[in-house]
Order: C-alpha cells, then sequence, then structure tokens
C-alpha cells in the first residue's frame, strides 16, 4: 500500500539500503535520474548521480545517527548526461533503510520565470489591446476626413497629399492589427510538427541564405491538435529572426582555416511530467529551434516577447510577440536561453489528453 502511494507522487523518491545501495525507486526518481530500476538496483548513489563526497557524507549521517538530514542544491548528472541542481532530504525508515527524497531546482526555478513570462505575456496583451483600440478609433477619423477632403480639393495635384495621408493611416492601421496578432482563435485539428518544421525549412532554403539548416527529430512524436498555420507562422518567424541575426554576422572560421557555416537546427523531442504555467501535463511537444551565433544582448533578454523590442535596426519588434501569442493560444510557451555560441528558442505545446494535476 505505501508503495503503492509513493509511485504516485511527483516527488523523486529513492530507498537505500545499509551499505547505501539502491533498493527501489519510484517513478518520478526513474524520470529524473533517466534510470530504469531494473537496471540501477543495487548501485551505489555515486555511479546512480555523480553525488560528490560532501552529500554521501550527509546520507551516511542520517543513517548512522537516525535522524533526518537535508542537503542544499547539490549538483547531480543523471543518465542522460544532464546537469542538475536538487534539493534532497534523507529520512531513515530503520536502521538498514534511508528513503532519499529529491526535489530539482532547476525546473522549480524554471517555472516561476515561465509563470512570470506568462503574466507579463498577458499584462502586455491587455495593454496591447487597449492601445490599439485609443489608437483605431481617431485613425478611422483622419482617413475619412481625408477622403472627404479629397473630394472637394480645387486642384488636383494637391490629391496627392491625401493620399499619403490616407496610406499613413492605412499602414498604421495594419501596424496595430499585427501587434494584436492572430485575431481568430486557432483551428483545433491534428497536426504532425514536423509538417510544421519541414514547412519552415522549405521556406528558408527557397531565400537563398548561407545557411546550414539542420534537422534533429523524435518520429515516435504524436500529432498535436492546433492550427497548422498559426504554428507554421510562430516558428517561421523564430527562424527567419535567426537567419536574419546570421547574416549580418561575419562567418567564423573554422579550425582548418576555411570558413565554418552559421548553423540553425530545429529539433523535436517529447518531455514528460511537464509542468507550464500551473498544469503539469504527462506529455508535452518541445521544438526547439537553436543557432550557433553570437547570442541575444542581455539588456534584450528580459523585454524580449515585448511588441516593438528588436535587436536589429530595422527590425519590427512584433515576430517574437507574435509567436508567443500563438503559442499561448495553443496553452503552451516559449522559452529562451542565450549566450555567445549558442541561442536556442523552445516551443512546448501539450499534446491532447496529457494533462494532469495542477501544480
Amino acid at each position: 500500500m505505501h508503495q503503492r502511494l509513493l509511485e504516485h507522487l511527483n516527488t523523486a523518491v529513492v530507498v537505500l539500503d545499509a551499505q547505501l545501495r539502491v533498493v527501489w525507486l519510484n517513478p518520478a526518481a526513474e524520470t529524473l535520474l533517466a534510470v530504469s530500476l531494473v537496471r540501477v538496483k543495487g548501485s551505489s548513489p555515486e555511479h546512480l548521480t555523480g553525488l560528490d563526497e560532501e552529500p554521501i557524507k550527509v546520507l551516511r549521517k542520517a543513517l548512522e545517527e537516525q535522524h533526518p538530514y537535508t542537503q542544499r542544491e547539490a549538483e547531480i548528472v543523471n543518465a542522460a548526461n544532464e546537469p542538475l541542481t536538487v534539493d534532497f532530504t534523507a529520512t531513515p525508515v530503520s536502521a538498514n533503510e534511508l528513503l532519499v527524497e529529491i526535489e530539482p531546482r532547476d525546473r522549480l526555478m524554471q517555472i516561476s520565470r515561465e509563470e512570470a513570462l506568462i503574466a507579463r505575456q498577458e499584462a502586455v496583451k491587455v495593454l496591447t489591446r487597449g492601445l490599439a483600440h485609443e489608437v483605431k478609433n481617431p485613425l478611422g477619423g483622419i482617413r475619412g476626413a481625408a477622403q472627404l477632403l479629397e473630394r472637394d480639393l480645387p486642384e488636383p495635384q494637391m490629391v496627392e497629399f491625401t493620399r499619403i495621408i490616407i496610406e499613413e493611416v492605412d499602414r498604421l492601421r495594419d501596424l496595430v492589427d499585427r501587434m494584436l496578432g492572430p485575431n481568430r482563435p486557432p483551428l483545433q485539428s491534428p497536426v504532425n510538427i514536423h509538417s510544421v518544421t519541414e514547412r519552415v525549412r522549405s521556406l528558408l532554403a527557397a531565400e537563398g541564405h548561407h545557411i546550414k539548416l539542420t534537422a534533429d527529430y523524435d518520429p515516435s512524436l504524436p500529432e498535436v491538435i492546433g492550427d497548422e498555420g498559426q504554428l507554421i507562422q510562430a516558428v517561421l518567424n523564430i527562424a527567419r529572426n535567426a537567419t536574419q541575426a546570421l547574416n549580418e554576422q561575419p562567418q567564423p572560421e573554422s579550425a582548418d582555416g576555411n570558413e565554418a557555416p552559421w548553423e540553425i537546427t530545429l529539433r523535436t523531442r517529447a518531455r514528460r511530467q511537464f509542468t507550464l504555467g500551473h498544469e503539469r501535463h504527462r506529455l508535452v511537444c518541445e521544438l526547439a529551434i537553436s543557432d550557433n551565433g553570437p547570442g541575444i544582448p542581455e539588456a534584450l533578454r528580459e523585454t524580449l516577447f515585448y511588441p516593438m523590442v528588436s535587436g536589429r535596426a530595422e527590425g519590427s519588434g512584433l515576430g517574437l510577440s507574435i509567436a508567443q501569442g500563438i503559442l499561448h493560444q495553443h496553452q503552451g510557451l516559449i522559452e529562451c536561453d542565450s549566450r555567445p555560441g549558442h541561442t536556442e528558442f523552445r516551443l512546448l505545446i501539450p499534446l491532447a489528453g496529457t494533462s494532469g494535476d495542477p501544480s
């Protein structure tokens, strides 16, 4: 009965024996450590997680003194070679059994950042809608007045001035409409995410950029439910931003002295037991768009998804904002990590029927 309860916990639980060898893992621990119980039963914590001597001393101390101990921000590496920062608590169950609860801090901090990003995006959406309403109303009046004025002008050559007014009003109206993003809810139909990525790859290839386009797909991914056209637009906005940023940079040189190409990689993976906002999903589609360029300036990273924010002089600053809006309509999210030599945008879309309990 107790084991069944532990199996349903979202917290990773590992049971060790008196020699600190693995006796049992719950499914959450198997997911976190990227292992199966069958393969690691009888292993030591050092072998399982790469723990150094200090955290191992904490485990031994908890067992010897029969008293719970907690280690904060321990560095471990799972079987998938992913570095993780975790808090763990070692609780003696008996003289021969130690129960270890592991809480990954990386994901908790990421969830906090995601919640802040969602809150900021909602605030921007409300502000943009209010601004659009205040701008579009007078624009309609200006356009109508210019059209009436055009009819009564005594000299035909003066019509050019009213045409300029009408064209500039239309340009501003279109800009406001683009700031608002898609003006209809997304269609709800099965979409093969690789049809989306391949369409984007073909569009970028047709533009003639001297950039290597690489695909790294997980063919086992099920279809997502959404609007294929809108998803293509979101991916294209991000990928095109990357191509424009790379084309503005001089080509890097390889070790043999030849020019090493700039590269953009489209990668798809499944993420399990993943929290978006306040909801945990059993399965999430992750579509990552990465490049080997100079990275995003640090001053722009916090405001990257705001409308009218761009790192390029000729950029409109609307592409990323529109892409984030499309993902929100699909109950998803776009994350970004950037450093010199590597920038990655991750589009996270929950797969149908995989939502779980709120987190």
